[in-house]
């Protein structure tokens, strides 16, 4: 057992920052408030006059996929040779010794949601994992959270020469494995158990089944209006659960994207605008839809934004005026209910895992120092790094 004792605790629930101690025990948040009492011999950390925070989590990226300063042999996070890769799985790829994971640790970013990249129409499952390990077993909090579906740019840019050219043929790839998928599964279930009604096996129509039965939502990669729209379009089509990705142009359908109610995970900002669907990013963009009501989480798509960067960035939307409670549940709540874990991740609450960061400071300025970082109640070595 540990606890964090006078510190002032910002829980990412309640708006008004609160004086309490926090009980850590068996990796979980035990007990919460004042003067607890506490049994002999207990192991504390003194907070006074620090800031305690729920561990940072990021809603989409590829930290340990695509390999921390080993060039393109290390990516591991397309595959290009398919358009159409559901059967992969993101946690297949991860390197849990990547030296990015203990700079995001150290940084206070907690738990990641990973998985491929954006090259495929479908790319596979992400998970959510810790930012500890040595074996991504070990790190996993829940697998197969979402499957990753893109549009727009990239799978244009890949796959060119050899299967998609226009966004129209992106559209039309999805709808395709989705009707195939529905017919698999429907096939399968009219089989009743009977191995010789069965369709014969497909993986990666097999790997859909949890989407069209709404257990798994699409992770849709969408920068532009038209591409949020059309993968809006499809998901309603097919009665998908669906989450946007990047949302680059949010800020210019405010309106609508409120009236979907679809969670949505804006950036990376931190960039230059590298291709034509970025031109229109902006730091207003994350303030502008949580004003209007909409769930947002702030991504960094790491490694496109290093991962540690994640409250930086909440504190340049900060900056461009998103309010900066928004901003904290940005980084915090919203990507845990964003990726379906925050039942264990996301705010200080009892029950949930004790991951928590004590900073002297705001977390979003740079002038701010983090002096103790807990994963599943452990101490992070600062110094690794």
């Amino acid at each position: 057992m540990l606890c964090v004792k006078n510190g002032m605790i910002h829980d990412a629930v309640r708006r008004e920052a609160f004086r309490a101690d926090i009980l850590m025990k068996n990796g979980k948040i035990a007990a919460i408030g004042e003067h607890l009492e506490l049994p002999e011999g207990i192991r504390t950390v003194d907070a006074e006059g620090l800031q305690v925070y729920p561990g940072f989590v990021e809603a989409h990226g590829h930290i340990g996929l695509d390999g921390y300063g080993i060039g393109y042999e290390g990516l591991d996070y397309n595959e290009i040779n398919d358009i159409i890769s559901p059967q992969m799985r993101g946690i297949d790829g991860v390197k849990p010794l990547d030296p990015a994971f203990p700079k995001a640790a150290a940084a206070g970013v907690t738990s990641v949601c990973v998985g491929p990249g954006s090259a495929n129409v479908l790319g596979g499952t992400f998970a959510v994992i810790k930012t500890v390990g040595r074996r991504v077993e070990d790190m996993v909090v829940r697998d197969a959270v979402a499957m990753k579906c893109a549009f727009g740019e990239n799978p244009k840019r890949v796959y060119r020469e050899k299967k998609d050219s226009s966004r129209m043929t992106t559209a039309a790839l999805l709808r395709e494995t989705l009707f195939k998928a529905r017919e698999y599964m429907e096939k399968k279930e009219a089989a009743e158990g009977d191995i010789f009604k069965k369709p014969a096996f497909d993986i990666k129509l097999e790997s859909l089944i949890p989407v069209l039965k709404r257990d798994m939502p699409l992770k849709a990669h969408a920068h532009a209006t038209e591409d949020i729209f059309t993968a809006l379009r499809i998901a309603r089509e097919f009665h998908l659960k669906i989450t946007l990705e990047h949302v680059t142009e949010g800020h210019l359908i405010v309106e609508e994207l409120a009236k979907e109610n679809v969670p949505l995970a804006v950036g990376p900002t931190l960039t230059s605008a590298t291709k034509f669907e970025l031109r229109n990013k902006s730091w207003t963009t994350p303030g502008l839809l949580a004003k209007a009501g909409c769930q947002v989480s702030i991504i960094t798509d790491s490694s496109v934004i290093p991962q540690e960067y994640l409250p930086l960035c909440a504190g340049l939307a900060v900056q461009a005026g998103m309010d900066p409670f928004a901003a904290l549940q940005a980084i915090t709540i919203n990507p845990a209910k964003h990726t379906g874990v925050a039942d264990r991740v996301g705010s200080l609450e009892i029950g949930k895992d004790a991951d928590l960061i004590i900073t002297d400071g705001n977390p979003f300025e740079v002038s701010t120092k983090v002096r103790y970082v807990f994963i599943n109640g452990t101490a992070v070595d600062l110094e690794r790094p």
